[in-house]
């Protein structure tokens, strides 16, 4: 039986406290959504996820079954320990309101945004501006071409593909269901996710 079992609407999210050992698994129900999630040691919030060192340790861009998540500090905080999917996203970034107007103009202003919902729900774990770093993007495809660019391209996910993490340590993962309508990340309809659990 699952500890945790949550249907996350697009546009919203969560603030999970996953103990050492504990499986998280993200379901994609319609495909092609974007989970924007960020990893915390859940008694140390300054020892967060660090894209770069995962990068860097894995000699890998993209993250699949076996990435080990790494922190600020070198820590492993957990590792993909299942993935139906095959590659994730951790150079795009979450959406915010600011870099919306910069990519689509200024009649996107108003749209809800990932970092918002991360703001929001990390403020009761003390998560405020200093603790939001680059997150991973599930289940989205941001290939990164040979001169070093980025481009938002369809997703690669499918209804019911699911990517499951492993806690190495305590965690606190805070997790925005993107909202974003504006590029293909979510085959342009933001759609549910299912969260599950066991610990």
């Amino acid at each position: 039986m699952s500890a945790l079992d949550q249907v996350v609407q697009a546009g919203e999210g969560a603030l999970l406290t996953i103990p050492a050992n504990g499986r998280l698994r993200m379901v994609d129900l319609h495909g092609n959504q974007a989970v924007d999630t960020l990893f915390y040691d859940a008694h140390d919030i300054d020892n967060r996820y660090s894209a770069f060192d995962t990068i860097r340790t894995q000699h890998a861009v993209y993250l699949t079954t076996g990435s080990r998540l790494i922190s600020t500090r070198g820590d492993e905080l957990g590792v993909i320990s299942d993935d139906t999917c095959g590659r994730h996203d951790t150079v795009g970034g979450a959406c915010s309101q600011e870099s919306n107007v910069i990519r689509y103009g200024h009649h996107t202003r108003h749209q809800h945004a990932c970092r918002q919902t991360f703001l929001t729900l990390g403020a009761h774990a003390g998560i405020g501006q200093r603790q939001l770093t680059h997150n991973i993007n599930f289940f989205m495809n941001v290939p990164v071409t040979p001169s070093g660019d980025l481009k938002f391209d369809d997703g690669l996910s499918a209804p019911g593909r699911y990517v499951e993490v492993t806690a190495t340590r305590d965690l606190l993962v805070l997790i925005s269901n993107c909202p974003q309508i504006n590029n293909p990340c979510n085959g342009w309809n933001p759609t549910p996710v299912q969260l599950l659990g066991w610990w």
